[in-house]
């Protein structure tokens, strides 16, 4: 069966017998039905993460890392999330018998945190975590005692903080590179830039591995969390913290730099920019990415593919460029965001009658 356990000269040493297994990665690489006819790009590709086990590409992360807490024979997780990370670390220490307490970001989905309650993980949300960078650092600040006193790692889904898990996320590239190793684009959605930074290391680790090609990697933001994607357009070698996060996107919002300089070095190494893109455009093709292409994705999940749509008007990919759209996590993680966002019709109740006459109507 593959795995992601398959790259292990690229991933960190972990027995067998401690390696977690849900069915995290090989995800599919699908190819585009009718948005990249849309947007005049034919070699347009959607790397479907929201078909890991929880949900989003953040089992890779999570599988890694708490097969390593197990390997350790350490009993405690003490981690941050936004909603993809904590059900996803849930989820694998529920597997592996390991307590979770996870702190969560201000007006992250509720269906995420019941996810995290069923699995057994322990919840607590901090009224403006996520939103106010000085309140973000206060809560950092206290785990990373409490997790230096404890002697246990802290899972943030950051370089800055947790190598060994994101590691994990790496594989992502590796796959894309596996599965067909002439891309010349990877479009990626970034809060705090680890996805982004894990990506474009991903692709220059698997290149200097396998002498393949490496594509260009973008970052691409909502404008309302704005700390990597301008700096990286506008050719600077810093990411830049903000004051509050404005933006709707759940799990994009992440006023602090966390992997922000790295990931700026890393994507300018591969020949990448950045994208900035508004909320609108990010739900209208949530909306067309469902019922264009029959993929049901969280809203950070379009943030991908509204930022190539931005590439295509600023003129900076070619029609016959291949390029893949990272879809990160599934709908069904965030369907407030539906009800919000769409107008879908209430469900009217019908008898057989009305039933027939309309379906005559479909004649």
């Amino acid at each position: 069966m593959k795995n992601i356990w398959r790259y292990n000269k690229l991933l960190p040493a972990v027995p067998e017998s401690s390696r977690l297994l849900l069915g995290e990665g090989d995800t599919p690489l699908i190819k585009a039905k009718t948005i990249g006819k849309m947007l005049g790009i034919p070699g347009l590709y959607f790397k479907l993460e929201n078909l890991n086990p929880t949900g989003s590409y953040k089992d890779r992360f999570a599988a890694i890392f708490v097969s390593i807490l197990k390997s350790r024979d350490q009993h405690v997780c003490l981690a941050t999330s936004s909603g993809n990370t904590g059900a996803a670390l849930a989820a694998y220490c529920a597997a592996a018998g390991i307590n979770c307490t996870l702190a969560i970001v201000d007006g992250a989905p509720q269906p995420k945190i019941k996810q995290m309650q069923l699995y057994g993980a322990h919840t607590y949300m901090i009224k403006g975590f996520g939103k106010d960078a000085a309140v973000t650092e206060e809560v950092f600040g206290l785990l990373k005692k409490t997790a230096h006193e404890m002697q246990i790692a802290l899972p943030v889904s950051a370089f800055s903080y947790c190598e060994e898990g994101m590691q994990g996320v790496q594989t992502i590239a590796y796959e894309i590179l596996e599965q067909q190793d002439s891309f010349d684009h990877i479009f990626c959605p970034a809060g705090g830039g680890g996805l982004t930074l894990a990506v474009a290391r991903g692709c220059i680790a698997y290149s200097e591995q396998y002498s393949v090609k490496s594509p260009k990697v973008h970052c691409v933001q909502p404008e309302g969390n704005n700390t990597i994607a301008g700096a990286l357009r506008n050719r600077r070698q810093q990411a830049n913290a903000i004051t509050t996060s404005t933006t709707l996107i759940s799990g994009l919002q992440v006023p602090s730099v966390l992997d922000g300089d790295a990931a700026i070095a890393s994507c300018t190494k591969l020949g990448g920019t950045g994208y900035l893109v508004n909320d609108q455009d990010v739900f209208k093709w949530q909306r067309l990415m469902a019922q264009q292409e029959g993929i049901f994705c969280e809203p950070a999940g379009a943030v991908a593919l509204a930022g190539l749509a931005k590439a295509v008007t600023e003129r900076e990919v070619n029609a016959k460029d291949n390029i893949v759209c990272l879809v990160t996590g599934s709908g069904f993680k965030d369907m407030l965001s539906v009800d919000s966002n769409f107008g879908l019709p209430g469900l009217q109740l019908m008898n057989v009658a009305q039933l027939e006459s309309n379906i005559r109507a479909l004649r």
